[in-house]
């Protein structure tokens, strides 16, 4: 296995059962206070920190070492600074930010895998425009999916992640489009260089 790998996969291991473990603790803490919400954010910060675990598998990790550590950093601006500080009821622009740039790390992931999924003497054949719209539908795809998500979470458990109903929801796409067109427009520059 190449250097860059194992460092790849320590950092893994060790972000994971950090973040994992930090998630368990207040789990146990808000479940012992009785705060349902915040006990059911943690117990999804302990899930959710796992599936990088699966690269583990992978004979070639297709995700470089910013990409995986931004994955826990989002997870934790998200879910302990975004819910369970209450940074999303505190901060307007929080909620709005994140869904930025998550469209823009999306738009990330999704360079990473064209590089890892298209052969290398293929990549010259594939144009600017396909990789750009690549990029950018899946960015777009992510926030439309945890905009269900969200939807089918106050219709059933929380009531409180469309706090501003549709023009929350729009502001988010919109967001996160922005992000994706971010990352989408770098992917033009680098196209070159791929």
């Amino acid at each position: 296995m190449k250097r860059g790998e194992q460092v790849k996969r320590k950092i893994i291991i060790t972000l994971s059962i950090l973040f994992s473990l930090w998630m368990i603790g207040l789990f146990i803490f808000y479940l012992m206070k009785h705060d349902h919400t915040r006990w059911q954010v943690a117990l999804g910060g302990i899930l959710i920190s796992l599936p990088p675990l699966s690269l583990l598998k992978m004979k070639k990790n297709p995700f470089n070492i910013p990409i995986i550590i931004s994955y826990y950093l989002f997870l934790f601006c998200s879910l302990y600074l975004g819910s369970i500080s209450s940074f999303y009821l505190r901060y307007l622009w929080w909620d709005s930010t994140l869904h930025f740039l998550k469209g823009m790390f999306v738009g990330f992931v999704g360079i990473s895998l064209y590089k890892h999924w298209i052969p290398k003497q293929s990549q010259s054949n594939v144009s600017v425009g396909i990789l750009f719209l690549f990029v950018l539908s899946l960015a777009v795809s992510s926030g439309v999916l945890w905009e269900i998500y969200e939807y089918v979470g106050d219709l059933t458990l929380t009531h409180t992640m469309q706090r501003g109903g549709n023009t929350d929801t729009m502001e988010d796409l919109l967001c996160g489009l922005g992000g994706g067109f971010v990352a989408a427009v770098y992917s033009l520059f680098r196209k070159k260089r791929i």
